[in-house]
């Protein structure tokens, strides 16, 4: 029966049609909330957010040359270098502070070669076949400067824009602004040199005074990056997530929603669980073909490590993972780029472990339509001196040095800026670390002014101060 049709609320009974497509609707309310709810669950505090402006990148891929690679035998060729070797150097070129070398130490030549590549026909050196290769792709920055000529000090003003220890490293700034596309990943992701711990050590990837569900997740070297990814034997799926579920459920009762840690410590546990699932395929290098392992040198004497973690970094690139850092170089002194001693024996060597690797993940990127969307930043936390120290080395230099940036809307086949004509000031646009940090900044969408976050009174942000954009490769 009906009431007055004229009065939409009168209704009193319904066909079985209408029930049904009344509850039909009703049904997709429901899935929908729970959507909404699962959204809202995952990841918490990393759940993907809007960007200020449209961004050109939506991951950065970050190839840390640790110690400090020398631009004078990697990307800036400076031939009067080897007409003053062995001579003091020139007065006309200013003053320099160092670390190690003495106030009687003498401009050293480079044994180098270097020619021009691709249709830039920009210079390169032979350490660096492979890369030469793809550098119609890379936009050469050879005007960057720092404070610091001391490593950990160096390192900390790269990752996070301070000389000191206690502030949020780039990653974290970015998974803070942007979230993380993956809910069964880590949004950032540090993967070290088997060598050992760096000078900085830990505190430069942390998130420092953001929340802690911003910290990094630190994959170990080796073969077997993430410990515990297969459930345990006689352990089912259901069985695993009824526990987690079980632990969840306590920790939320007691749960101060002004524990960041806390509430951190339970996100781990949900990502940890869902890295169960699905981590161990993103993770597998296994399923790769023949020909793209070739590509990145796995299975090479010298090649294999650095190779497979960049390989992986394409791997959780296309998964999801907002940045990644690959580290070449671990320990102290030489097992760095830290070349005091011998600067042809260093550089050759960490040349070999990393030219072809980050050739082919330049290439590997680009032929799967990923390197659109990936920032990739090479560079180390200094340059090397034009002086000599022990005879045969160079000592740390944060006056001018090179650093590059490929994919990620970034106009490739370039070089911007310069140092004179020994390298030793960056002269022409010269570039600080905090003006790096803001170009990736705005190429992944996000205002330097409005990525912010109140600390001692302060809204602090990455670029500390104020960062220029690198206008002429954006």
């Amino acid at each position: 029966m009906y009431g007055d049709p004229n009065q939409p609320h009168a209704r009193l009974t319904k066909t079985r049609r209408e029930f049904l497509r009344d509850a039909f609707c009703g049904f997709g309310g429901l899935a929908f909330s729970s959507m909404l709810h699962a959204e809202s669950v995952r990841g918490g505090a990393m759940a993907s957010r809007a960007t200020h402006f449209e961004p050109k990148a939506k991951s950065v891929i970050f190839l840390f040359m640790s110690g400090g690679p020398s631009h004078l035998e990697t990307f800036d060729p400076k031939p009067l270098l080897n007409k003053l070797h062995g001579q003091k150097r020139p007065e006309e070129f200013g003053k320099a502070e160092y670390q190690f070398l003495e106030s009687d130490a003498l401009i050293l030549g480079t044994k180098r070669t270097f020619k021009k590549y691709g249709q830039s026909g920009i210079e390169v050196s032979d350490l660096f076949p492979h890369m030469a290769t793809c550098v119609d792709d890379l936009a050469v920055i050879r005007s960057c400067y720092g404070d610091s000529v001391v490593h950990s000090a160096a390192m900390y003003e790269l990752f996070t824009g301070r000389v000191t220890p206690g502030a949020p490293s780039m990653g974290s700034w970015l998974t803070y602004g942007l979230g993380s596309e993956s809910d069964s990943l880590p949004g950032y992701v540090v993967m070290t040199d088997p060598k050992g711990a760096l000078p900085a050590g830990q505190p430069m990837y942390t998130q420092g005074f953001l929340p802690a569900n911003f910290q990094p997740t630190m994959f170990r070297p080796g073969e077997n990056p993430v410990l515990n990814l297969n459930l345990p034997n006689g352990i089912s799926l259901k069985e695993r997530k009824r526990t987690l579920d079980l632990i969840g459920e306590l920790n939320r009762a007691n749960l101060n929603k002004e524990d960041h840690e806390f509430s951190a410590r339970i996100d781990s546990y949900d990502l940890a669980f869902k890295m169960q699932t699905e981590a161990p395929e993103a993770l597998d290098l296994s399923k790769e073909s023949q020909e793209t392992l070739d590509l990145y040198g796995i299975g090479g004497k010298h090649t294999n490590d650095y190779g497979r973690r960049c390989l992986m970094a394409r791997k959780l690139v296309e998964n999801g993972v907002r940045f990644t850092t690959v580290v070449s170089g671990g320990g102290t002194g030489d097992l760095m780029w830290d070349a005091h001693k011998n600067i042809e024996e260093n550089h050759v060597r960490m040349a070999q472990h990393t030219d072809q690797p980050v050739a082919g993940l330049i290439k590997d990127l680009k032929r799967r339509g990923l390197l659109d969307s990936t920032l990739v930043l090479w560079g180390g936390e200094f340059g090397r001196s034009p002086e000599a120290e022990a005879g045969i080395g160079r000592d740390h230099h944060n006056l001018g040095f090179t650093m590059w940036m490929a994919g990620g809307g970034i106009k490739g086949g370039q070089v911007v800026g310069a140092t004179d004509e020994i390298g030793l000031h960056a002269i022409e646009r010269p570039y600080h670390f905090r003006d790096i940090h803001n170009t990736i900044l705005h190429q992944l969408g996000l205002d330097q002014h409005k990525l912010t976050y109140p600390h001692m009174g302060r809204d602090e942000r990455l670029t500390f101060l104020e960062g220029k954009l690198v206008r002429e490769i954006i």
